[in-house]
């Protein structure tokens, strides 16, 4: 089943609120709902109702692959298009897809962090 941009958006907030020590606001512009751990971004959703996107961080080479596989996974929108990638509904673009997308971003931030800092290290 694809996931339509509302959905899309609100699978992607669901899934970055389910992860440990994740806190969000607006804090560049009222249209993008930034999702953070330890104070680093890992998901922002666009809230402009015409343009429903979510930008999480991906590893370069699987940002590629993603890019390749998707025609509504572009190089990341507002961030490091290296390292950044925007997904908007599309054929194939499913609620599965969105979530992992999300988990993985809050992983590659994580794994980032310093030990101290990680999420349970308290």
């Amino acid at each position: 089943m694809s996931a339509a941009g509302d959905r899309l958006q609100d699978t992607a907030r669901r899934a970055a609120r389910a992860l440990p020590d994740v806190s969000h606001g607006y804090p560049f512009t009222p249209g993008l709902d930034v999702y953070k751990v330890a104070g680093k971004v890992f998901l922002i959703v666009t809230d402009d109702p015409d343009e429903q996107i979510i930008t999480v961080k991906c590893e370069p080479e699987h940002a590629r692959a993603q890019e390749r596989g998707y025609a509504s996974i572009t190089p990341g929108r507002y961030l490091d298009k290296r390292h950044w990638i925007s997904v908007g509904p599309g054929p194939g673009i499913t609620e599965r897809l969105v979530t992992d997308a999300v988990e993985n971003s809050y992983d590659l931030v994580t794994e980032r962090l310093p030990r101290r800092d990680r999420p349970g290290a308290r």
